[in-house]
């Protein structure tokens, strides 16, 4: 009702729900995590076959090199591609090497999802400030659409992703966790005491 052009939702159960419930395009995910605590987006073929059943429109996979059933994340697209030519596979990177190679792989878009949230790139986990420079170099260096996600809080910050050349902007904790929100300003007051 807000004017999304899509959605991006985590889970089986919600992804089912939305797609059947809206008309825009929904990606669809599977949250779990590596064994070192780190998220990890889609690390299974049994969380792709379950998403295929939502029949979400595009699919994101973790396309970073940390391995998952004894693949990276190119490899594991690649391998899904074989194996669901058809589905449409977004890459969610946190490095220009992820990326390059996601598309390689096959992957029809890259999300900047997980710069700041692996362990090579956690230094860039600032909660108020994208990786607008991982962003511009993906969007001078990609054949595939680029998304801009990962910390893109304001509308100010989605409008300067567009700016730089991304194809959209996904904003997930601003929208969808209060909490975190209300943190935000309690931080900031405190910050100014």
């Amino acid at each position: 009702m807000g004017g999304a052009a899509g959605i991006r939702t985590e889970g089986f159960e919600k992804t089912k729900m939305i797609k059947e419930n809206v008309s825009v395009q929904v990606i669809g995910l599977i949250k779990s995590y590596f064994d070192d605590g780190y998220v990890r987006i889609t690390g299974s073929f049994k969380d792709v076959e379950d998403l295929l059943k939502t029949n979400c429109d595009i699919i994101a996979i973790d396309g970073t090199f940390r391995k998952r059933e004894e693949l990276t994340g190119p490899e594991f697209i690649s391998k899904v591609k074989e194996k669901y030519p058809d589905v449409c596979i977004m890459a969610d990177i946190s490095t220009i090497e992820d990326a390059l190679a996601c598309i390689k792989a096959g992957a029809d878009c890259i999300s900047t999802t997980l710069s700041g949230y692996t362990p090579e790139t956690k230094h860039k986990a600032d909660i108020h400030q994208p990786d607008y420079e991982l962003l511009s170099d993906l969007c001078s260096l990609s054949s595939v659409p680029v998304f801009a996600e990962g910390r893109f809080n304001t509308p100010d910050t989605a409008a300067k992703a567009i700016q730089v050349g991304a194809w959209a902007v996904v904003v997930g904790t601003a929208i969808t966790r209060p909490r975190v929100i209300t943190q935000w300003y309690i931080d900031a007051i405190k910050n100014f005491q």
